[in-house]
């Protein structure tokens, strides 16, 4: 499966604007063959602490964008979003995953940021995720949650990549490529890392979105310029470095 990483900078608590802004580029990455894009954390609004002014009901303006253009170009397509579910009291970071029929599958990222409060304004989800597409088993995880590794661990018999969108700050950039590479090698499987460029509220962004395959080999990446990584994503490879090398049965 061909997928299309798009690596973008994210106009602040705007989604409107970040919604035009992504349309060529979606229908670029479709142009291109890809069955997957995958955008940034909070690809409508930024990393926003203010959940109260940019929460959006399930059926919300971005949940409605991911589902036009899932329609319109007859992709997959993924990105995070502050989604307050029925009845609740607060938002969650919301990785919502549609398909070109309507499918829609929803993973909450399990680690709020507590370092960026995260933890006051967004309750954290409680269950792991994993979805086929494509003949793809993919699992869904956002930013922090790159630094626990045993969420990872705990799929890696049932993944053959692991999508991780991100807003990664430029601070801590060697971090996110240090770990995006660890969790390839360590579950041997794909990661498919995708982060913002760009100011958002004082922070600068570096990018360094990256697709790792399961020998831990960087199949493509970016510097700090909004730009698109096309990767195919083969679970036959996933295979194959499984059985050379046959490492997971022995982890107690």
């Amino acid at each position: 499966m061909l997928i299309a990483a798009l690596q973008t900078d994210i106009a602040w608590e705007a989604p409107a604007q970040n919604f035009e802004r992504l349309r060529p580029r979606v229908r670029a990455a479709a142009a291109a063959g890809a069955k997957l894009i995958v955008l940034p954390e909070m690809f409508a609004c930024g990393f926003s602490m203010n959940a109260a002014a940019i929460q959006e009901p399930e059926d919300g303006p971005s949940a409605g964008f991911l589902g036009e253009m899932a329609a319109e170009h007859q992709v997959w397509i993924t990105g995070s979003l502050p989604e307050l579910a029925a009845g609740a009291a607060r938002p969650r970071n919301t990785l919502l995953l549609v398909g070109p029929s309507g499918e829609r599958h929803r993973y909450h990222k399990l680690h709020p940021f507590t370092f960026a409060r995260e933890h006051e304004h967004y309750d954290a989800g409680r269950e792991r995720v994993t979805v086929t597409v494509e003949g793809v088993r993919l699992s869904l995880f956002i930013c922090y949650d790159l630094r626990f590794a045993d969420e990872f661990w705990a799929q890696a018999e049932a993944t053959d990549a692991y999508l991780v969108v991100a807003n990664w700050p430029a601070r801590r950039r060697q971090h996110w490529r240090t770990l995006l590479r660890a969790r390839a090698i360590e579950n041997q499987a794909y990661v498919v890392g995708v982060n913002r460029v760009g100011v958002g509220d004082d922070i600068p962004y570096a990018g360094d979105s990256a697709i790792i395959d399961p020998w831990g080999e960087t199949v493509v990446e970016a510097a700090k310029d909004p730009t698109m990584l096309l990767a195919d994503i083969n679970p036959d490879r996933v295979h194959e470095a499984r059985t050379k090398f046959p490492f997971l049965r022995d982890r107690r």
